[in-house]
């Protein structure tokens, strides 16, 4: 099934560019096949990928946001906020606001009207969910990326039942069709051990 076109791929077409601009300026990176490359840059090449997986027909505005959901990430570092449980919590609600106000500014900068800017914010601030059809497949995109890409340097440094916690919230968080997907998934022996654990496989 092909993917929709955008409306205007002229715009659209812009909107990536400047997304990637950005993003490219990620002092972070990952090593892929020996190279390595701007981390917030491949994941979102990674969340792309996995909303055309789980939606080929996604909307322009649901692939426009899977584009900046972590835009320019590195701009507001983890120790912005108190290394607390409510700290964490502060954070990741400041990452969301910076995030949208980021995209906003540059889908209005390549000429988007407001209507589809906001679509795009609320879609990145997961407004709606788990009602909205489109903030579905977003989080269960986001949780697919973790499960591939993040979960093995995450729990080389975290205990076990952190690890567990944070694989049930996931689950839980995700549809039925993401989880087949999730568990087709290649993982390591540690990785896959903490994953039956977390869904009660301990056999």
């Amino acid at each position: 099934m092909e993917n929709l076109q955008p409306a205007d791929t002229r715009l659209f077409d812009a909107a990536l560019r400047r997304f990637t601009e950005e993003n490219s300026r990620d002092p972070n990176s990952v090593e892929l096949q020996g190279d390595k490359r701007p981390r917030e840059l491949v994941y979102a090449e990674w969340l792309t990928n996995w909303v055309l997986r789980l939606s080929p027909q996604a909307s322009e505005e649901l692939r426009l946001a899977a584009h900046c959901q972590h835009i320019c990430r590195w701009m507001v570092p983890r120790d912005s906020s108190p290394m607390t449980r409510a700290g964490y919590l502060r954070w990741r609600e400041a990452l969301k606001k910076f995030h949208a106000e980021k995209a906003g500014e540059i889908l209005r900068e390549v000429g988007y009207p407001e209507p589809v800017v906001t679509r795009v914010q609320n879609l990145n601030l997961k407004k709606g969910f788990p009602q909205d059809h489109e903030t579905r497949v977003l989080e269960d995109a986001l949780c697919l990326v973790f499960l591939e890409h993040q979960l093995s340097d995450l729990a080389s440094k975290t205990d076990d039942e952190k690890m567990i916690n944070a694989l049930q919230k996931a689950w839980k968080k995700m549809t039925p069709a993401a989880r087949e997907l999730a568990l087709k998934l290649s993982y390591p022996p540690r990785e896959k051990a903490l994953l039956d654990r977390a869904l009660g496989n301990t056999s």
